[in-house]
């Protein structure tokens, strides 16, 4: 009888709403002591679906994709330094406390083995389930005691409760690692941050006034859910998914505007301001870490703030976009390039440029950094920063950058010299959420004219081409 229960709710799950789902699963009762037993639990009904997910970009965390002319396995994984933890292959039991996956904490996981699998970081809904930040994707299990920082102790999950939650991907389940990555809310990205868990209208016009969820546009197709960031997908671009899926041929009642779209990008004129909400990081000097200074918090749009071991940090809030051309290739900074410590080395640089006619202007946030390189090997240092109170390399532990480097450097295959210095980086991030009602969007007189926010001379022209 238990094996035709489950057969009916497993055909039910692959129909149904979100809200229809709420409480099919409440037959699940465990005992559970870790989530591989709640995933074995769920490929009883799914397996099909736990191999899906092993092929899928947020289980490798990188694809096979074309960047600066040649054929990489290239992602999150091994991408350089997005200058917020500066490189993942050197953090990882910091960094995949946002995996959906259990025990990534060096490179002997086995990404075969599906009971690695964390269904509940994407399907629970009790709110209640949430990662060790120093656990390699596992949470608190019952029995143990966990801090992190020093003196602030993490609860055990309840994986009973949170595996009889399990529905459709949530907002906030999205945004439990796509808002707070790099540190804080909104910290990377500058356009999602914890306010679009229930937006108004005018905040997000898709999420606030249509309602809709973030798998609206990012569908998934065998799990694989469509939509790429520049910084670490690179070699697909803004067309893997775009406005125009929704918004057909004319859209607009005015000619002028449509004539627009064919070198502007939506984005540019419905997401007149980022960092709307939460504040975003502009820039992160890394060099000035190590100073027994009180930490701070930021209170008001482009205030710093410093951590021992971060660094110096500044803020900005309600900021208007940098608008470059943007033709869907990036130019990226490998592990292991020569670079030139003299000039701004350019970790990710979108390419384009007014006489491509498959370029457009798109907005952008642009963050500076400042970040160790390996002075005799000439290339960008890869740091051990995350890790616990005992660890013997990790920079928040230690604050040896010698060690950190070392240390990282070794974790990510590449040779150091043991000599280390600095040099400034930037890396773009694309604008792509927070639209704005129509009535808000920007008008002709916010681009063109004496206080246009365009920068035409640095886009290619000699003046406004407006006159």
């Amino acid at each position: 009888m238990r094996k035709y229960l489950l057969l009916f709710l497993a055909l039910a799950c692959a129909s149904t709403s979100d809200a229809a789902l709420k409480g099919t699963h409440r037959f699940i009762t465990g005992p559970f002591q870790s989530g591989p037993e709640v995933t074995k639990a769920c490929a009883g009904c799914h397996e099909k679906l736990t191999n899906q997910i092993t092929q899928t970009v947020h289980w490798n965390w990188g694809k096979k994709q074309s960047i600066n002319g040649k054929t990489v396995d290239y992602g999150k994984k091994n991408a350089l330094g997005n200058s917020f933890c500066l490189a993942v292959p050197s953090n990882l039991p910091g960094c995949t406390a946002c995996h959906a996956g259990y025990g990534w904490q060096d490179g002997s996981f086995d990404f075969t083995k599906t009971e690695n699998i964390d269904c509940l970081v994407c399907h629970e809904t009790s709110g209640s389930y949430k990662k060790f930040p120093l656990g390699a994707g596992h949470p608190v299990y019952p029995g143990e005691h966990k801090e992190y920082p020093a003196g602030k102790v993490w609860e055990p999950v309840d994986l009973v409760a949170a595996a009889q939650s399990i529905s459709r991907p949530s907002r906030a389940a999205c945004g439990n690692c796509h808002f707070y990555s790099g540190g804080g809310d909104n910290y990377k990205h500058g356009d999602l941050d914890s306010n679009l868990g229930n937006p108004t209208a005018e905040f997000d016009v898709h999420m606030g006034g249509k309602g809709l969820t973030c798998e609206s546009c990012h569908k998934a197709a065998n799990h694989d859910v469509k939509g790429e960031a520049i910084s670490v997908s690179p070699g697909s671009g803004p067309r893997a998914m775009g406005c125009t899926d929704c918004h057909k041929g004319d859209i607009h009642k005015i000619a002028i505007l449509n004539k627009h779209m064919r070198r502007v990008a939506c984005q540019t004129c419905h997401i007149p301001t980022y960092a709307k909400g939460s504040p975003t990081v502009l820039s992160w000097d890394w060099s000035a870490a190590g100073k027994d200074q009180k930490p701070e918090e930021p209170k008001k749009a482009a205030e710093k703030l410093y951590d021992k071991a971060r660094g110096e940090l500044v803020l900005g809030k309600d900021l208007v976009p940098t608008y470059i051309w943007y033709d869907g290739t990036v130019e990226r900074v490998f592990m292991g390039d020569k670079i030139d410590p003299g000039k701004v080395v350019r970790l990710s640089a979108p390419r384009g440029e007014r006489t491509d006619p498959q370029s457009r202007i798109f907005p952008f946030k642009v963050m500076k950094a400042k970040q160790p390189y390996d002075t005799e090997n000439g290339t960008v240092a890869v740091p051990n920063i995350i890790g616990p109170a005992d660890s013997e390399s990790a920079y928040s532990a230690k604050y040896d950058w010698n060690k950190a480097i070392a240390a990282g450097m070794k974790a990510a295959g590449l040779p150091y010299s043991g000599k280390f210095g600095w040099i400034e980086t930037t890396t773009v991030w694309s604008l792509n959420h927070m639209v704005v009602p129509k009535e808000k969007a920007l008008r002709c007189q916010n681009c063109h004219g004496e206080k246009g926010r365009i920068d035409w001379k640095g886009l290619g022209y000699d003046k406004d081409p407006r006159g």
